[in-house]
């Protein structure tokens, strides 16, 4: 996947710093510009061993949280590479509503996504570097997404539904843009609200009640 460059060693010290406290990498929080700054492109800035023992840490932290992704930037690190995990422990309502499947664990590095046909899903997200609100974001139904896996493998794939919507979110972290730069402003609810009025599959009711449209 390329051979290191110029700016290994303050990429790789980082990394090796955050890697030295046992446990889950601290999350950054939104108004931190490693959020709001394009990462770059991974080209071997991590050795192999490095690269591994940091997209494992990645795999805990997200688990850790928890959530169904995680971007490089969210802990500081402003690399092109993200983790996606999605167990879809959801009724089947949800599931159906929101075309939400299970995903297996996935490393994605250089990811860059595009629409496929011009359908759109508008549902609430969050994010972990959000906490404590959703908003209902519009979406491309499918995408294909371009790029490679943690070995280097080239990755070009279909997603649909729920998985689609994840693997939007967090190659969007990868070019500086947070939900909340896509999302209908009138959605914007706080945690209690969204467990006391739009648990529903979808956001029809909070459409109606909010004041805000819907693809």
């Amino acid at each position: 996947m390329g051979s290191p460059s110029d700016h290994v060693a303050p990429l790789a010290e980082r990394v090796e710093e955050l890697l030295a406290a046992d446990g889950p990498l601290p999350i950054v929080a939104a108004g931190v510009p490693v959020l709001r700054r394009a990462a770059a492109p991974f080209d071997g800035q991590l050795a192999p061993a490095l690269l591994a023992r940091f997209v494992e840490a990645l795999r805990v932290t997200m688990r850790a949280a928890p959530g169904v992704g995680l971007a490089a930037p969210q802990v500081g690190v402003g690399l092109r590479i993200a983790v996606i995990e999605d167990p879809a422990p959801v009724p089947e309502e949800v599931r159906t509503a929101r075309g939400r499947v299970p995903q297996p664990f996935r490393v994605l590095v250089n990811p860059r996504y595009e629409a496929v046909g011009t359908a759109r899903a508008a549902f609430y997200e969050g994010c972990l570097s959000v906490p404590g609100y959703q908003a209902v974001v519009a979406r491309p139904a499918e995408v294909r997404l371009t790029g490679q896996d943690g070995t280097g493998r080239a990755v070009d794939e279909v997603f649909t539904g729920w998985p689609a919507r994840i693997v939007q979110h967090e190659t969007d972290h990868l070019d500086g843009t947070l939900y909340l730069d896509r999302a209908e402003p009138r959605s914007l609810a706080s945690a209690p609200a969204m467990e006391r009025l739009w648990t529903q599959p979808t956001p029809a009711l909070a459409a109606e009640a909010l004041g805000f449209p819907l693809p």
